[in-house]
């Protein structure tokens, strides 16, 4: 039986030998494995992370970084995994309990096997549901889990009605945490009007998470509010000037204005050169089909085409892309 941080030593030699193979060094930090995951090389995070685990078993930081990362590669059972040993290491852990509970929503969207989406999703609410009860200000858990309610049928936990008292105690610590979650909750039940009205409050509010903000960025893209956007970039670089999100939503906001077009040009291009690829963040795909919509707009159609093709070659399944690129090409 293996106790406290040690391991056997083959098993060590064995974890060393796999990972000098895939040009990882054994003495590779867990600060590395967090730059890697900034630059978006998920699978060396990953590599790192799994020697550091074998190195010190009982550290849930290197488990929640490794849930990260297997998410963003939508390893999704090696994620759950990664997650339910944080949180074994750490039961009181607030973020375990919100990352545990992350993981099992994307099983349960993931899953085709109905009786295994309801199971995944009951977890998901009740792992949501004890990071808010360990620490009442993980404002992101507990938007999570006001979507939860507000999206979730009542056989998995859901249910409209459990969101009030929580978006209440959002809004009486941060009045722009407290308009998001309403905003949020009433955009899943497609009260759009109060959700505009919302988003625009908690704007004014000056959210401090880069997250909350573009995630208004996102609703506004969808709902071609050009004006929301440019707020949404504003507050965004204030909030977080090194995020390069705020370049993104400026420039479509221009494009869809159909405004300062050098100037959107010049925002989606260094997006595009910026962009990481992760959630939450526009992908360059979509920074390409933007550029592409600005091109057709000034009638460049060799430079719209290109543009459009190159976002088909980042992503295939990119239907404005499709769109507006077959379009395009029928003039």
């Amino acid at each position: 039986m293996v106790r406290g941080n040690k391991l056997p030593f083959a098993i060590l030699f064995l974890a060393s030998a796999t990972f000098a193979a895939s040009g990882v060094k054994q003495d590779a930090s867990p600060e590395e494995a967090r730059q890697a995951y900034e630059a978006s090389d998920y699978t060396r995070a990953i590599q790192i992370l799994q020697l550091a685990a074998a190195k010190d078993p009982q550290n849930g930081d290197v488990h929640l970084l490794m849930t990260k990362s297997y998410l963003e590669l939508e390893q999704l059972d090696a994620a759950v995994k990664s997650a339910e040993r944080a949180v074994a290491i750490d039961p009181q852990s607030s973020k375990y309990h919100e990352w545990l509970a992350r993981a099992y929503g994307e099983k349960a969207d993931k899953s085709g096997w109905f009786p295994t989406k309801i199971s995944f999703a009951k977890k998901t609410g009740k792992e949501f549901e004890t990071a808010v009860q360990l620490d009442a200000k993980n404002f992101a858990a507990r938007q999570a889990l006001v979507e939860f309610y507000c999206s979730a049928p009542g056989m998995v936990g859901g249910g409209e009605e459990k969101a009030p008292p929580h978006i209440k105690e959002l809004a009486g610590m941060d009045a722009a945490e407290g308009h998001y979650a309403n905003g949020n909750c009433r955009r899943q039940k497609k009260d759009f009007a109060e959700a505009d009205e919302e988003f625009t409050k908690s704007l004014e509010n000056h959210p401090k998470s880069a997250d909350l903000i573009y995630d208004i960025g996102d609703y506004a893209v969808k709902h071609s509010q050009p004006e929301q956007l440019i707020a949404v970039a504003n507050t965004g670089e204030l909030a977080a000037p090194g995020d390069p999100r705020g370049r993104f939503y400026r420039g479509v906001g221009f494009v869809l204005k159909e405004e300062k077009p050098e100037e959107a040009e010049r925002q989606l291009q260094e997006y595009v050169k910026r962009a990481p690829k992760r959630n939450g963040f526009p992908t360059s795909s979509a920074g390409h089909t933007w550029l592409g919509r600005l091109y057709v707009s000034q009638k460049r159609i060799p430079d719209a085409i290109r543009e459009f093709e190159s976002a088909l070659k980042l992503d295939p399944k990119n239907k404005m892309a499709q769109e507006w690129l077959k379009k395009t090409k029928k003039g």
